[in-house]
């Protein structure tokens, strides 16, 4: 079992940039391959990026060149930097830990891009 306690989230001028934290605990990320994911209101809930347990990374086209997923295994965290945030990045950023047939997720934390 593992549990992910998503940080880091807040208000933030287009522009800016923010960096999620998202810290596990109850097993070592190491087996696990990570996630980030959001939800805006109204929508369905979206890849960001992953991270394979090899640290291979996958973006979606939406955020390609601004944010970086990163993992410190030795921190059991992983990390999401954004930059040069927009307005419609604006909603709810969920991790995630993911083997098969293991499928975990935070809470969640509030992202909202606005001046």
């Amino acid at each position: 079992q593992v549990q992910l306690v998503e940080s880091g989230g807040g208000l933030v001028q287009p522009g800016g940039s923010l960096r999620l934290s998202c810290a596990a605990s109850g097993s070592t990320i190491t087996i696990y391959n990570m996630g980030w994911y959001r939800q805006a209101p109204g929508k369905q809930r979206e890849l960001v990026a992953t991270i394979t347990r090899n640290s291979n990374t996958n973006y979606a086209d939406s955020v390609k060149g601004r944010f970086t997923i990163s993992r410190d295994n030795a921190k059991n965290t992983v990390y999401l930097q954004m930059n040069s945030l927009k307005p419609e990045d604006t909603a709810v950023y969920y991790c995630n830990a993911r083997v098969y047939p293991m499928d975990y997720w935070g809470k969640g934390t509030l992202v909202t891009v606005s001046s």
